[in-house]
């Protein structure tokens, strides 16, 4: 039994999805069970509750196999680390309690930075306490998501830019959320691997903002440019959205270690989707569909 975390979401629901297709029994721990797609609710068994409460977990792993974590999202928590373990210390108490041979999570690029990284340091702390649960864990180090330019649609398709903290020259490490929910799938139905291990999940180049704009033009077919916006932009975005001040600082704290280099070079471990093809396959339907 693999218990998949998240299957609601963008990357947990695509991990789910590949692992049903391909016949493997699945688990799901899911707060609203009305959100799943048919197919899910029809072909796997669920459990309703929080990854975050141990009685939910105590039933969902038991004779699990492989369990796949991922922590939501939470903009009004007031402690980002805090969100992070919250989640992370009940798994590991249950997956040591329940003798899971095999964890998979969602992590983030760049662990073992030196300086303080947000959201990132947060990923990272989770990081800690699973591998403490003593399973065989594979931490899947993500870059920047290239789905995050998804929230700039609006502003892509009628003002024709596109903004982030970035040096618009400096090489920026992404991802496709696809590329991560295929990694992740693939560890989980796989039952020969131990050890603890980063898993780097990247595309094979890293482009800076300026190639970004100009490899959106070329898809959209008009020009696309990229502006930098300051830190205190920033601040003030996420602020009027109504974000805790603990996020706001994360937020600020994870593009200043994105600016400082906090991804290492690419090397040999590209993986996946492109962002020329997910500009293509992703972006570029989602800008038409914004013009209806």
């Amino acid at each position: 039994m693999i218990v998949i975390t998240t299957p609601t979401g963008t990357i947990g629901a695509a991990v789910a999805e590949s692992l049903r297709a391909a016949g493997a029994p699945l688990r799901l721990i899911a707060r609203d069970p009305a959100r799943l797609p048919e197919t899910l609710r029809e072909h796997t068994d669920v459990v309703v509750g929080s990854h975050a409460d141990p009685a939910v977990l105590t039933t969902a792993l038991t004779d699990a196999a492989a369990l796949f974590v991922l922590v939501p999202p939470n903009f009004a928590a007031p402690d980002v680390t805090g969100h992070y373990l919250g989640f992370a210390r009940p798994i590991a108490q249950a997956v040591r309690a329940h003798a899971v041979p095999r964890v998979v999570a969602v992590s983030s690029l760049g662990r073992g930075f030196g300086g303080p990284a947000g959201f990132l340091s947060a990923a990272w702390a989770m990081d800690d306490t699973l591998e403490s649960s003593g399973a065989a864990y594979r931490s899947l180090q993500a870059a920047f998501f290239m789905e995050n330019l998804l929230h700039q649609v609006d502003m892509i398709r009628s003002r024709g830019t596109f903004v982030l903290a970035a040096d618009p020259d400096a090489p920026l490490a992404a991802v496709a959320t696809a590329d991560i929910a295929r990694t992740a799938a693939d560890l989980l139905a796989d039952t020969t691997w131990t050890g603890q291990q980063d898993v780097p999940v990247r595309e094979s180049v890293d482009h800076s903002p300026r190639q970004m704009a100009q490899i959106i033009s070329e898809t959209l077919g008009r020009p696309i440019t990229y502006q930098q916006a300051t830190l205190a932009d920033y601040r003030a975005r996420y602020a009027s959205s109504g974000a805790s001040p603990a996020t706001v600082d994360a937020m600020i704290e994870m593009a200043e270690a994105q600016t400082a280099g906090v991804y290492p070079p690419v090397g040999d471990h590209g993986v996946g989707t492109t962002f020329r093809q997910w500009c293509a396959s992703v972006l570029a339907p989602a800008v038409a569909a914004a013009r209806e």
